[in-house]
């Protein structure tokens, strides 16, 4: 495909650019510098910084803190300063401080090589509380653990980290490098698009915005989908945004690199007389696969192999048989006694079974199968990582494309009615066309995926661009009234040139940079797993009078209606 080639080859000249020069951290402000940036060329010169008290050490000296390092103050002793003496020794830790002083070079031997500004100190001369700190509620350092609804409850002091900072620093350099790749070098025009806007049938769900007008709602676009497509339509065919989406869904645990592959045995036991092989193989689409642990034995315990067999039964209700090649290269498996010798080599040969290896096989649905041994392999490769197994470098960045979807899948509650594997809007492929009128459980789609490390980090396709066929997807196929969408298929019909795009899920892209635990890491003010603000306590109540504009009446909760009455 032209869009993918072309994407990966913007990617790898946006990484490969040459990078800018330094920026100036003290202007506009009265600090001369920052408290990551002195160094021994800067010994003798006076200097002003401000930051937060990082620690404070016996009345002799303290760290000062911001966001590009430390530097360490030596608190004068003399009498002369003893208000700054008084002052310093009795900040309370990240108590906002502003000192003026001498850099100095450390006394010999005092040099501390895993600080930047190790070979320096600065003698405070003058310094004031700009603003003193109460109890922490927790310590500001990278390597002291917090809960994460802790750190979301105070994420204010949270962002003081070095980590966060580094991350949310380093987010914003990629994002003004992608504008000034996409703008300067290629063209495109940065658009903002709505926020307010009216519901897309299909897809994810939407938030709802009350308005004023009884019975009427915005709604928060779950992607700026449609304007992409009517900007096209108005003859800017180079435009992008970094675009705020809302999707009104519980969040999704992020997806882990793939580690091994799934395997079909299924022609490998059809022979056989196991029952549940052969139940499964009844199935229309039913399946036999398995996936092989190299070395499992080594590193997995029985408990651990339990808690994988448990976990498929309890996602995915699907039942795991375990096998496992002893060193004398015999099978150990409640299997075996349904197999004879040659089926149980076949069974080894093509698993390509080797001594210690641990086997997971489920037989079954085709989908429910894939998706369980889907999840048991990165669950496993958690496992096997944790025991002590490196087996997937942090560093390495591979990418790839995922083409060829579906364009239509059956609906989970009702199998025997379509809804659109991606979003309406996919053209089919040209080489299916003509099924979509016939066939349309056999289209193909124009969509596609950039993966990296396992994850989806993007994903886009060729559009629609007939009004006739946009109409016949939503009304024929989904079922779906056209009347709402009236005005994207109009704008169709006026000279819509063949048109497509992608969507960078800039979130998922950074944590995977900067090897995060979640996205949230990467976020400056994110919401919990379960969608809520624990820092502003949002969702919130609001009284009936604020109600009463839009023309909503609320069932309260119980707890509610009882703080009312208090």
């Amino acid at each position: 495909m032209a869009l993918p080639r072309l994407l990966a080859r913007a990617l790898h000249r946006v990484a490969s650019a040459a990078a800018p020069a330094a920026p100036d951290f003290s202007s506009f402000v009265t600090r001369t510098n920052t408290c990551g940036e002195l160094r021994s060329a800067h010994v003798g010169q006076k200097v002003t910084l401000y930051g937060w008290v990082q620690y404070q050490r016996q009345g002799l000296f303290l760290v000062l803190r911001d966001f590009q390092g430390l530097t360490q103050i030596i608190i004068p002793q003399d009498e002369a300063h003893s208000h700054v003496k008084e002052l310093l020794s009795n900040a309370p830790v990240e108590s906002v401080v502003r000192v003026t002083g001498i850099v100095s070079p450390r006394p010999l031997g005092q040099e501390n090589p895993k600080m930047p500004t190790g070979d320096i100190e600065v003698k405070a001369e003058t310094a004031e509380i700009l603003n003193s700190c109460k109890k922490l509620p927790f310590e500001i350092k990278d390597f002291i653990k917090k809960s994460e609804a802790l750190r979301m409850q105070y994420r204010y002091l949270d962002l003081r980290s070095f980590q966060l900072q580094s991350n949310l620093r380093l987010r914003s350099q990629m994002v003004m490098r992608m504008r000034e790749y996409l703008c300067n070098l290629h063209g495109f025009v940065d658009v903002e698009t709505p926020t307010l806007f009216k519901r897309t049938p299909g897809g994810a769900k939407e938030f709802l915005v009350p308005s004023r007008e009884a019975g009427k709602f915005y709604s928060l676009p779950q992607s700026p989908q449609q304007f992409k497509q009517l900007l096209m339509v108005g003859g800017l065919d180079r435009y992008f945004q970094v675009a705020r989406c809302y999707r009104d869904e519980g969040s999704r645990p992020d997806r882990q690199p793939e580690f091994t592959q799934i395997m079909d045995i299924s022609d490998v036991l059809r022979g056989s007389h196991i029952h549940f092989v052969q139940n499964a193989l009844s199935y229309p689409h039913g399946s036999i696969k398995a996936i092989c642990i190299p070395q499992g034995v080594r590193y997995l315990t029985n408990k651990d192999l339990e808690s994988l067999k448990e976990s498929a039964k309890s996602q995915f209700n699907q039942e795991i048989m375990q096998i496992i090649r002893r060193p004398d290269g015999r099978l150990k498996s409640l299997l075996t006694k349904f197999l004879g010798e040659k089926e149980q080599s076949e069974l080894i040969r093509a698993l390509n079974m080797q001594e210690d290896d641990v086997v997971l096989l489920a037989a079954g649905e085709h989908k429910q199968v894939c998706s369980a041994l889907g999840a048991l392999r990165l669950f496993s490769a958690n496992l096997l990582e944790a025991a002590g197994l490196a087996l997937r470098d942090p560093t390495a960045f591979h990418f790839l494309w995922v083409v060829d979807f579906p364009l239509f899948l059956p609906k989970a509650k009702n199998p025997t009615e379509l809804e659109s594997a991606h979003h309406p809007f996919t053209a089919p492929h040209p080489s299916d066309a003509s099924l979509l009128y016939s066939d349309p459980t056999k289209v193909r789609s124009q969509h596609y995926d950039l993966v990296l490390n396992g994850n989806e980090v993007g994903g886009g396709s060729i559009r629609i661009h007939s009004a006739e066929q946009q109409r016949f997807v939503l009304e024929k196929v989904l079922k779906e009234d056209s009347e709402v969408l009236s005005h994207l298929i109009e704008a169709l019909e006026f000279g819509a040139p063949p048109h497509g795009g992608i969507a960078l899920g800039l979130d998922r892209l950074i944590s995977l940079i900067v090897d995060a635990p979640s996205i949230r890491d990467v976020i400056a003010f994110p919401k919990s797993f379960r969608g809520r603000d624990l820092m502003g306590n949002a969702p919130d109540y609001v009284t009936p009078e604020e109600l009463e504009p839009y023309h909503i009446q609320v069932s309260w909760p119980l707890e509610e209606k009882e703080a009312k009455k208090n």
